[in-house]
């Protein structure tokens, strides 16, 4: 019969020690998530509806629902990915496939982190400049997306330049000795096999895009604008609109007499837009990552 140490005993405890320890750290992390969002469905439970959906503010925003903000904010969502998610993408595969390592390309990538912590405040006043001034856009849905694509395309690049150098590099050499060129071995070995990790990269932006205010409250978004309800196509991309987040500061900071429960409410549908989102885009990234063959 084998009996364990006293030193085999001392290793398992610490092991046992530091399970639970990560594991109540990981509980500080979820329970409050978890608490704060039940908190927030009950508290808006009583105006959650279709009608609340589907129908614009009235009554001075004290009434009726969120489809003007709604609206907005998946125009300015979409529009602001279809725009910063080919340019980070195709910028990281430069930087990481194409650019030699010179004092060029590391301040480039110095700048692109450093850009990532830059207050969105900044990015509003400099979409203001750039977009709505100096280009002569005025404040529009075009403005306010092209200020936060590029608030977010230091996380689109960042991201997309782990996803691409995870790629084991046999697997570039493996076509480059059948006589494929540099681009072809990108296309259809090293992006099919780095996708998952997009992703992630494009679901952060959307987290982002969708709960900023102050880039959009330079450039784009209005305290209030009445369209046709029901019609996805209401906006127009020279039009200013309604924006979920900037709605929430304005029923909270600048509207008296509101109910309770409808700064909870636009809350909560904010926050499910953002889930939805986010789900979909991890349920491809779970599907196109299964299907890896390494």
């Amino acid at each position: 019969m084998f009996t364990e140490t006293q030193f085999g005993k001392s290793r398992r405890r610490a092991e046992l020690l530091a399970k639970c320890v990560l594991g109540m750290m990981v509980a500080s992390m979820i329970i409050p998530l978890f608490l704060i969002v039940g908190y927030l469905v009950k508290e808006a439970w009583p105006l959650l509806s279709l009608d609340f959906l589907f129908t614009n503010p009235t009554g001075g925003m004290r009434h009726g629902g969120i489809w003007s903000a709604l609206l907005g904010t998946l125009y300015l969502v979409t529009l602001s990915l279809l725009i910063a998610a080919p340019i980070g993408v195709l910028a990281a595969v430069y930087l990481n496939e194409y650019a030699r390592d010179s004092w060029f390309t590391r301040i480039i990538n110095l700048a692109v982190v450093n850009l990532a912590g830059v207050p969105s405040i900044v990015h509003a006043l400099f979409g203001l400049g750039a977009f709505v001034l100096f280009a002569g856009i005025g404040r529009s849905i075009l403005a306010a997306s092209l200020t936060l694509a590029i608030m977010t395309l230091p996380v689109i690049i960042a991201s997309t330049k782990e996803a691409l150098s995870a790629v084991p590099i046999s697997f570039r050499e493996a076509c480059w000795n059948v006589g494929a060129s540099r681009w072809q071995t990108i296309r259809g070995i090293v992006l099919p096999n780095s996708i998952s990790g997009i992703l992630t990269g494009v679901i952060l932006q959307v987290s982002r895009a969708a709960g900023e205010t102050a880039p959009i409250m330079f450039t784009g978004a209005v305290f209030f604008k009445k369209i046709e309800a029901g019609n996805i196509f209401a906006y127009s991309i020279w039009d200013q609109c309604m924006a979920l987040s900037m709605h929430l500061f304005t029923i909270t900071t600048q509207v008296t007499d509101a109910p309770r429960a409808l700064p909870f409410a636009t809350a909560v549908v904010l926050l499910g837009t953002v889930l939805i989102v986010n789900a979909l885009s991890i349920g491809l990234r779970v599907y196109l990552r299964s299907r890896k063959k390494w």
